[in-house]
């Protein structure tokens, strides 16, 4: 083994033990060598130890961490803690990646150092098939729509630098770090292949999502990530909510139970509020 990978995929796993060994196989896969995978289960009631111990055994390239069950992100934070690599690289235990991704990603870092963020085409697969059409790259349009899905290739000291990933978010905790570690003058490169494979099943966190928890993930995303919203539109943070299609569900998400009771949320309301005044 090199002791000193140049990237680490960070593979979450949390009831997806099914699928975990044909997303190892495509990390297994790839040609470029120079890479550690670490699996951390969530938790997991199902048989995710069992079928990391199978891989453990084939690859010494491959880690695994137990942690009790906090989430998405909060698997994705203790896998990049571990992390010995530069580059990072999340994949969930359901998705896979083609065998050139991580070669040629971060051949595009080697080409041009000052890119923040690689990611490519990407294809859906399961219970709906065909290409994922996201929205072209802008960072405008990223603060209106995430249009970089959460296997992209960044380094981690961006991660570091932007606190991790939000574990009060249930979803979007992906797009939520891209705003965070992205600016206007950043550069990101698509590859401009299908390097990327989606699976669509039945059931997902993001089809669960109800439009009472969509307003207020797109609050915190936008609290979040104030004072970027606020300089790219040029405009106070009521008229960000109004661009960001929230300006007539504000009172609605303020006095929602849920929104008192996370982090940010405990401050006093009139305290909230006076980000508002222009």
């Amino acid at each position: 083994m090199i002791d000193t990978p140049a990237i680490s995929i960070i593979m979450p796993c949390y009831n997806q033990a099914i699928y975990l060994a044909e997303a190892l196989d495509s990390v297994l896969a790839q040609t470029y060598i120079n890479w550690e995978c670490i699996i951390v289960n969530d938790g997991s009631p199902d048989d995710t130890a069992q079928i990391a111990s199978v891989y453990l055994k084939r690859d010494n390239r491959i880690k695994y961490l137990h942690k009790k069950n906090g989430g998405l992100s909060s698997a994705r934070n203790r896998g990049i803690e571990l992390a010995k690599s530069e580059f990072i690289l999340p994949l969930d235990a359901d998705d896979l990646i083609h065998e050139k991704y991580i070669e040629t990603a971060l051949k595009a870092f080697l080409d041009n150092p000052a890119l923040s963020l690689v990611y490519c085409k990407a294809e859906k697969f399961g219970v709906e098939e065909g290409p994922w059409n996201l929205s072209d790259y802008s960072f405008q349009n990223l603060l209106l729509k995430n249009c970089i899905f959460c296997s992209a290739v960044y380094r981690k000291r961006d991660w570091e630098l932007a606190g991790g990933y939000d574990e009060l978010l249930t979803s979007w905790e992906d797009w939520d770090l891209w705003i965070k570690i992205l600016n206007p003058t950043s550069l990101v490169y698509q590859i401009p292949e299908v390097f990327f494979y989606y699976r669509i099943k039945n059931e997902s966190m993001l089809k669960s999502i109800t439009n009472r928890l969509h307003d207020e993930l797109e609050w915190r995303l936008v609290f979040n990530n104030k004072e970027k919203y606020q300089q790219q539109f040029n405009t106070p943070l009521q008229n960000v909510l109004r661009v960001s299609h929230l300006e007539q569900k504000v009172d609605s998400i303020l006095n929602s139970r849920s929104y008192k009771v996370g982090n940010f949320m405990l401050k006093p309301l009139s305290m909230l509020k006076n980000l508002f005044k222009k």
